[in-house]
């Protein structure tokens, strides 16, 4: 009895290679997810131009306070503010796990000027 049992739970080779297909790709897609928020120095697309950006820490003391670099800023400004606060919220959920940010120096503040073709955001994680 226990032999038919266990007769009847086999699965065909076909079954197999699907379950293998399905559990390579959901592999694949987890590791550049995760990845793609604890690099801290990407390169992104916004209002159709690239820009490296950068996150880091005020001070070691107080991993919540950051500033974000945007070089590249005299391409466009607007894409530059996103590509910022796109970079903001990376630093935040790899740090904390939370997008929220209170921002100092922000992506709609007035009077935002690109230095030596670069831009200086500054803020806050918060839960």
């Amino acid at each position: 009895m226990i032999r038919t049992i266990v007769k009847s739970q086999r699965l065909s080779p076909a079954s197999i290679a699907v379950l293998l297909v399905a559990a390579t790709a959901l592999s694949a897609c987890g590791d550049g997810f995760r990845d793609s928020f604890r690099n801290k120095s990407a390169s992104v697309t916004f209002d159709g131009f690239n820009f490296k950006s950068k996150a880091k820490e005020v001070s070691k003391d107080a991993r919540d306070h950051f500033t974000v670099t945007v070089s590249r800023a005299n391409q466009s400004l607007n894409g530059a503010r996103q590509a910022g606060a796109h970079e903001a919220v990376k630093y935040c959920i790899g740090e904390y796990g939370t997008s929220n940010v209170e921002w100092v120096v922000g992506p709609e503040s007035e009077g935002l000027i690109p230095v030596d073709d670069k831009i200086q955001l500054e803020g806050f994680c918060r839960p």
